[in-house]
């Protein structure tokens, strides 16, 4: 008999996007109904995922790492579902789930292929992807894996409070790795002077690199557990990426009407499409760069007002709970989940709801 909750499992120290996904879907799962936690690998010290659980009050399962506590957990809890993110989360519980008998989800993330040895472990993943139902967060992604999977993309709550009135800030958030190209980001402040504030919120390799060769008006925040105290003090979200899936960070700052202009990479020129004007531009691209900063310093009055309302309208429409959770648990049930009592019934109200 299982427990009737969905576990959400990652492998993480630090937060990204996956980390961020795994709290809006574990609260939008309980507010339908379906209990759910985070179920976290290994728990690392320090850790600032577990400090972004916390913070969230997020419900959360700490393993002590290794096959054998995944098993076991899975054997003395029974979940009616695991869902996994992320490569290793998706190697070793997909595994686990199938020796369990517990059904099993992976939603594949990531929009690059990693170097070595990371990069082998992503193509076992990829092999492996058939032992369980699979969901891509975008077409370029589902068009890498060697199985069929449902593209699915990220979602966010629409209840986030709009930023009162944007500043003249430009902003980075994400992880400093290469792939996220925050020396590009640092290119264009560059170019760009400091008639605006520019501010980058993370951390990662490059930071200390970075420190050293930014132009000196560049502020680091380092890492912001909180991204809600972060966004009202941001006016531009700029994501001059090499390789994207579908970042959290793009649909939290449009929730909240918050511009975005960024690298025309995985599903970011169709979250961007339905929006009046040019939002995107090539990969590398500076000067394509800094005439979109350029575009939206121009902005004010009823264009920058509208502009505003088209980004908050795009999320609720597409990327909201009620758009993508529907098309989220059809999958579930195709992996073999079964809501108990009312859970059951509320979950085919919702997915009927949506279809509509």
């Amino acid at each position: 008999m299982d427990n009737g909750e969905i576990w959400q499992l990652a492998d993480a120290r630090g937060v990204g996007g996956i980390e961020r996904h795994v709290v809006e879907l574990v609260g939008a799962l309980g507010a339908h109904g379906l209990a759910s936690r985070a179920v976290v690998y290994a728990p690392y010290r320090p850790s600032e995922y577990l400090d972004l659980l916390q913070a969230s009050g997020t419900p959360r399962l700490e393993l002590e790492g290794g096959i054998g506590d995944l098993r076991r957990a899975l054997a003395v809890h029974r979940p009616a579902l695991l869902h996994t993110h992320g490569y290793k989360a998706g190697i070793v519980g997909r595994l686990c789930a199938r020796l369990a008998g517990v059904p099993v989800v992976s939603t594949f993330h990531a929009g690059e292929r990693a170097p070595w040895p990371v990069g082998f472990y992503q193509s076992i993943d990829a092999a492996t992807a058939g032992l369980g139902q699979r969901i891509s967060v975008s077409a370029a992604i589902a068009a890498r894996l060697p199985w069929r999977s449902e593209v699915i993309g990220n979602f966010v709550a629409p209840s986030r409070a709009a930023v009162a009135e944007l500043p003249r800030r430009v902003a980075f958030v994400g992880r400093l790795s290469p792939e996220k190209a925050p020396d590009l980001f640092c290119e264009i402040a560059r170019r760009v002077g400091p008639s605006v504030q520019w501010d980058i919120y993370g951390d990662g390799p490059m930071r200390t690199a970075l420190e050293l060769v930014a132009p000196s008006f560049v502020r680091f925040h380092g890492f912001a557990a909180d991204m809600d105290r972060v966004w009202p003090q941001v006016g531009l979200l700029l994501m001059p990426s090499l390789a994207e899936g579908l970042p959290m960070a793009a649909l939290e700052a449009m929730a909240r009407g918050i511009p975005v202009a960024a690298s025309a990479v995985g599903a970011l020129p169709e979250l961007l499409a339905p929006v009046d004007g040019d939002w995107t531009f090539p990969v590398g691209d500076i000067d394509a760069a800094v005439g979109a900063v350029e575009t939206w310093r121009a902005l004010a009055g009823a264009p920058l007002d509208r502009l505003r309302g088209e980004l908050v309208d795009v999320v609720c429409r597409t990327y909201s709970p009620a758009a993508v959770l529907p098309r989220l648990l059809s999958v579930y049930r195709a992996a073999g989940f079964q809501a108990a009592g009312s859970s059951s019934r509320m979950v085919q109200s919702s997915a009927s709801s949506g279809a509509g």
